[in-house]
C-alpha cells in the first residue's frame, strides 16, 4: 500500500478518465480534496469503491478567483454552506483544503477574505473535531497567531505541500500542535527548501502526496497517483543522504501509518 494524502479526483478525471482504476491496481490510498458539490460527490462515489479520506473546504485562492470574475458571487457562500452540511453529517474525514495564500498580489488582496473563510472553517473542524489540510503560501506566521486552537481543538494538522522550514516545523510540533508536513513533487524538482526539510524531519511527521493532477513531473502535463512511490524512493534517498537509515519500503510504511493516524483511513 502507499498513501496519497492529498489529491484532486474529480479533476484528474477530467484528464485521466482511468485514474480511480489505477489507484486501485496500484493499491494507492488517498486523501481526496473538493471544494464544490460536483467535486465532493465524485469523490464520495470513488470512495464506495476503493478507499479514500473525503476532505471538503473552501480554498483560499477562490475569493481571488470570484474577484476576477472566474465564479459568481455566490460560490464561497455556498461552498460553506456545503461545508456545514458534510460536516454534521459526518461525511468529513477532514476540513481542507483550507488556509491562505499570500503568493502575489493578486491573492494578497483577498487576505482579509481569506482570514475570515478560514476563521469559519477552523470552528467547524473544531466543532465536528475534524483534522485540517492546509493550503499555507507565504503565510506560515499565521499558523503561529492560531497555534493555541490548532493545540487545543483539532485532532490533526496536515500542512499539504509544505514549503517552510524544518525550525518553523519544529516550532509547530513544540507549541503542542499535532502536525504533518506532507511533500509532493517539489523534491523531485529540485526545489531546495522543500528537499532540506524533507530531510530533516522526523520520519514520524511525514506525509507524502501527489497534489494531482497539478503538480506534474518535468515532461508531464499532470501529476495523478502512480507519481506517489517516485515522489518516496526519492525522499527515502534525501534522508539517507543526510545521513538517516532509510529504505523505501520502510519509509512508505511509516507515512501509511502517519495517514491511518490523520484520517483513520487504511486498506483492509
Amino acid at each position: 500500500m502507499a498513501s496519497d494524502a492529498h489529491s484532486h479526483p474529480f479533476d484528474l478525471s477530467l484528464l485521466h478518465d482511468g485514474a480511480e482504476a489505477e489507484r486501485a491496481r496500484l493499491n494507492i490510498v488517498c486523501a481526496a480534496s473538493a471544494w464544490r458539490a460536483e467535486d465532493f460527490q465524485y469523490n464520495e462515489r470513488a470512495a464506495a469503491r476503493f478507499p479514500m479520506a473525503l476532505c471538503f473546504a473552501v480554498h483560499p485562492q477562490l475569493p481571488a478567483a470570484c474577484a476576477a470574475d472566474e465564479y459568481g458571487p455566490e460560490t464561497v457562500r455556498d461552498s460553506l454552506s456545503l461545508l456545514h452540511e458534510l460536516a454534521a453529517g459526518k461525511r468529513l474525514d477532514a476540513v481542507g483544503e483550507t488556509g491562505f495564500d499570500l503568493f502575489d498580489s493578486a491573492f494578497r488582496a483577498t487576505e482579509e477574505a481569506q482570514e475570515a473563510l478560514f476563521l469559519e472553517q477552523l470552528r467547524v473542524a473544531e466543532e465536528y473535531g475534524l483534522p485540517l489540510v492546509l493550503h499555507i503560501r507565504r503565510a506560515i506566521g499565521k499558523m503561529f497567531r492560531y497555534g493555541d486552537r490548532l493545540k487545543s481543538k483539532i485532532p490533526s494538522v496536515v500542512f499539504h505541500s509544505y514549503s517552510g522550514t524544518a525550525d518553523e516545523a519544529a516550532s509547530l510540533l513544540r507549541r503542542g500542535i499535532n502536525a504533518y508536513f506532507s511533500f509532493g513533487t517539489a523534491i523531485l524538482l529540485n526545489h531546495k527548501r522543500a528537499i532540506g526539510t524533507c530531510a530533516a524531519l522526523d520520519e514520524g511527521r511525514l506525509l507524502f502526496e501527489t497534489d494531482a493532477p497539478y503538480q506534474g513531473l518535468r515532461g508531464k502535463a499532470f501529476s495523478s497517483h502512480a507519481d506517489i512511490r517516485p515522489i518516496i524512493a526519492e525522499a527515502a534517498a534525501l534522508r539517507n543522504g543526510a545521513g538517516k537509515s532509510c529504505s523505501k519500503d520502510a519509509l512508505e510504511k511509516a507515512s501509511d501509518e502517519n495517514f491511518y493516524r490523520v484520517f483513520g483511513k487504511r486498506l483492509p
